[in-house]
């Protein structure tokens, strides 16, 4: 990769990781709505050419808020989230 492409990844993932962690549980829970969005417009009667485009865009914006989730909570707060679903079960 070139060297300007790593620092500008670098400093976007620590921009951030500076983000509280109820944000990042924000973020991640966004992309389960563009997921749903993604896969139900299918049934809209819309042309395929439409079709392929939502699925797309809704896509790739579930994916987009899914990484960029993860990537503000991290490790200790991926770890935190699974321990508060395994209390509340």
């Amino acid at each position: 990769m070139k060297e300007w492409f790593k620092a500008v990844v670098s400093r976007i993932k620590a921009w951030l990781s500076h983000l509280s962690f109820r944000t990042g549980v924000i973020i991640l829970a966004l992309c389960i709505p563009c997921y749903i969005l993604s896969f139900a417009q299918m049934m809209l009667p819309i042309s395929n050419t439409a079709k392929v485009v939502l699925w797309f865009i809704l896509f790739g914006m579930a994916k987009t808020t899914q990484y960029t989730g993860l990537t503000i909570i991290g490790v200790e707060g991926w770890k935190r989230l699974k321990e508060w679903f395994k209390r509340n079960k």
